[in-house]
């Protein structure tokens, strides 16, 4: 039996978890051993993923980080390593060079392609032809003014960066936005000059998510997010990862994606999620592009895979067997996933895969 000897860190996160989770089943569905040594700062949630060899170590900004990261890799015969978070698969690309001395596998966008700034992500796509929202940097209460003359009402407005619709808000006036501003400085939440103000877009909440291998698209999927948990008790109704999705096959989104990738690397390399509005007219407009795992993407890999019985659904052993440089089943470029099935979850209910006249209780 194939073994692989895998760290995984954040793995206690909700996207690491459904990462380990995902290897665990294709271990057992295609025949294959994976030692997996999981990594976590918050020591509570290191309790969740199903690890061989769990640790805590120092948070990612911690200078001590990426030793320790190199400790557990000689420690354990570490072959490949899959940082989950946008914040440590930064610092581990960042540290590529010492990675790649110790003779660890990974698969990762270049450092300024992960968790890049929103107005990064605006500048680069709009210089490339890419459909985003009309976007205000926010230094003084002028160019909030300014971003209402221009983009009418109502706007949104939200943090720079961070993920999860950090500091998002819609708002209706100008009063409104820089009271939010306001409110968010006075409490240490953000800084001046941390806000952008945008065109709001009331279409439809899309996400398109895409692995890639030396600069071509690998195989890619797209989702409509209809539910977000706990939306009652948001001023935005978003927190972060969606409760309810449901799998689209849309030409014109799958469109926009790819573009978006390519806008933001000149040679896109691993996974890479693109958020994505649509305004009133229907027309697809990215909001955001990173070269992260959105959080359930190793979710409905392994959800598809269990229901339908195939592991060329399973994004997340796709993706390591890539970072082994080893063939992988032959799977589209788009659409991987059929059209019109449902992912439902919810703390402490489980997670439900329905479509086509079935359901599977997947968690």
């Amino acid at each position: 039996m194939v073994e692989r000897r895998i760290l995984v860190t954040g793995a206690g996160g909700m996207g690491g978890v459904n990462f380990v989770r995902a290897l665990r089943f294709a271990g057992s569905q295609v025949g294959e051993r994976h030692f997996i040594v999981g990594t976590e700062f918050n020591p509570y949630h290191i309790e969740f993923p199903e690890l061989d060899v769990a640790i805590r170590t120092p948070r990612h900004s911690d200078p001590g980080f990426v030793d320790a990261l190199l400790g557990i890799i000689r420690e354990h015969g570490i072959e490949f390593l899959h940082p989950h978070p946008s914040s440590e698969a930064r610092v581990v690309a960042e540290n590529r060079g010492r990675f790649d001395e110790a003779g660890v596998r990974t698969l990762l966008p270049e450092a300024g392609e992960i968790m890049p700034d929103k107005l990064h992500i605006y500048n680069r796509l709009r210089e490339r032809g890419v459909a985003v929202p009309g976007t205000f940097h926010v230094r003084s209460t002028e160019d909030i003014r300014e971003a209402f003359r221009e983009l009418g009402s109502p706007l949104w407005i939200r943090h720079v960066s961070g993920a999860g619709g950090r500091l998002g808000l819609r708002v209706d006036s100008a009063e409104e936005a820089e009271l939010w501003v306001r409110l968010n400085v006075v409490q240490g939440r953000a800084r001046e000059g941390d806000f952008i103000i945008q065109e709001y877009l009331p279409g439809r909440d899309l996400a398109f998510d895409s692995l890639w291998f030396e600069g071509e698209l690998v195989t890619s999927y797209a989702r409509e997010r209809l539910e977000y948990p706990f939306r009652h008790i948001s001023l935005s109704g978003i927190t972060g990862t969606p409760s309810v999705a449901r799998t689209i096959v849309d030409g014109a989104v799958n469109e926009v994606g790819i573009s978006a990738v390519r806008a933001l690397s000149g040679r896109p390399h691993g996974f890479y999620s693109v958020d994505i509005k649509e305004d009133a007219g229907g027309r697809p407009v990215v909001t955001e592009v990173d070269g992260k795992w959105h959080t359930t993407a190793p979710l409905w890999g392994h959800a598809f895979a269990r229901a339908l019985g195939d592991p060329k659904y399973n994004l997340a052993h796709l993706y390591i067997r890539l970072g082994y440089g080893e063939g992988i089943p032959d799977v589209p470029r788009t659409d991987l996933f059929p059209e019109d099935y449902y992912l439902i979850r919810q703390m402490d209910s489980g997670v439900i895969l329905r479509g086509r006249g079935g359901k599977w209780r997947i968690a």
